[in-house]
């Protein structure tokens, strides 16, 4: 079944790694996601020597300003992050395929759906030597659903990723359910699959904050998806804040335009009830990570939540789901407690032993760091990747 690349101990040796003399093409999907998930990629790269290009919709001048600051060249391209319009997906998958012929990459490395799907296509295409495609979560298309609705975007995503992942050197899961999953359904081939870990975080930017134990405070950051639990997190909100007037509860995070989006009539509702502060989308989670007592993730299905590696990086327990990529991040009774997806007593119990016990706010709190330096670091992250970008 593929193999897993084993994390890199301390930063040792780093500046006398072997320069990377190539050209690189990065395939995202969400320009204002280029620098908090792939800036140590690419600073890492370009410090090594290559040049880097990255391919995204949605570029800003500032956007575009930030990946210029971390030495790369940014290229735009049209995408429908969230659409199922097959013309409008060709358009994209034209476009890439010129583009690449014009930049002729020695590398290339889609993340998420379709970028995976379109730009490992059109990098084949244009003969693009070394294709590493990037598995970072199954999301929307891999969710259970009795949905008719669900299961056509389902069977149609294992389609497309199957037809893709034909023309991949590499691919690239975040853990070893997704890889797990793949492989069982024929997706793509064991041989060619890696097991990478999280992606990391900058752990000098992300430092521990002071223990929050008055008002106790449950803090969830996520795009306000169904799938991330965020009903659950609500019911379970209301619950607590009727035995437990006093906890506070924060939800960060922005309304979407994927098809399990909640509205926004919905999240106001909870708002106007009393039930919880809705922050809206923040350039900056750290202010109200500072406020946090406990960091809650109640998604049923994850690569490895970046949110919940930046919490533990700021010394803030877990509660999570036992589920894929979520399980990752919690050892059980360590550094938070993890729960059944969609069981929103569970929630509650767990959400009460916090409350009831708030030491182990300081404990597990403590523990989560911990876990983030050895497990989550975005620099030995990096490296591990571009093992794979360079030794394929």
């Amino acid at each position: 079944m593929g193999t897993t690349l084993q994390p890199v101990v301390g930063t040792e040796g780093l500046h006398n790694q072997p320069q990377v003399k190539r050209r690189v093409a990065i395939i995202s999907p969400y320009a204002p996601s280029i620098v908090s998930f792939r800036g140590a990629l690419i600073r890492e790269m370009i410090r090594r020597g290559a040049t880097v290009y990255v391919l995204a919709p949605d570029y800003t001048p500032a956007i575009r300003a930030s990946v210029e600051q971390l030495g790369a060249h940014p290229l735009d391209y049209p995408l429908e992050r969230t659409g199922i319009n097959p013309f409008r997906d060709l358009r994209s998958l034209f476009y890439l395929r010129r583009a690449l012929r014009a930049l002729q990459p020695d590398i290339v490395m889609p993340y998420n759906i379709k970028p995976v799907v379109y730009g490992t296509l059109a990098a084949h295409w244009a003969g693009v030597p070394h294709r590493v495609a990037l598995i970072e979560g199954l999301g929307y298309a891999f969710i259970e659903s009795p949905s008719l609705r669900k299961r056509a975007v389902r069977w149609a995503g294992q389609r497309l990723y199957k037809t893709a992942l034909r023309y991949a050197h590499t691919v690239v899961f975040l853990n070893p359910d997704d890889q797990r999953e793949f492989i069982r359904q024929g997706l793509v081939a064991p041989q060619k699959t890696l097991v990478l870990g999280g992606i990391g975080v900058d752990l000098t930017e992300w430092q521990p904050a002071p223990p929050v134990l008055e008002p106790i405070t449950f803090t969830l950051a996520a795009r306000l998806l169904r799938e991330k639990g965020i009903v659950e997190f609500a019911e379970a909100a209301r619950i607590v804040k009727q035995r437990h007037p006093n906890t506070r509860f924060l939800l960060l995070g922005g309304l979407d335009t994927n098809p399990g989006a909640l509205t926004e009539a919905e999240v106001q509702q909870w708002v106007q009830e009393g039930i919880l502060e809705w922050h809206g989308h923040v350039s900056d989670v750290r202010p109200y990570f500072a406020q946090t007592s406990v960091y809650v993730l109640p998604s049923y299905r994850e690569g490895v939540p970046r949110s919940t590696q930046e919490a533990m990086a700021m010394a803030r327990p877990v509660i999570t789901t036992d589920a894929p990529g979520c399980r990752e991040t919690v050892i059980d009774g360590v550094n938070g407690f993890l729960v059944p997806p969609r069981n929103v007593n569970a929630l509650v119990e767990a959400m009460e032993r916090f409350i009831q016990q708030p030491e182990l706010i300081i404990t597990m709190g403590q523990a989560s760091r911990k876990l983030a330096e050895e497990r989550f670091d975005a620099q030995s992250s990096a490296e591990r990747l571009i093992q794979v970008l360079i030794n394929k």
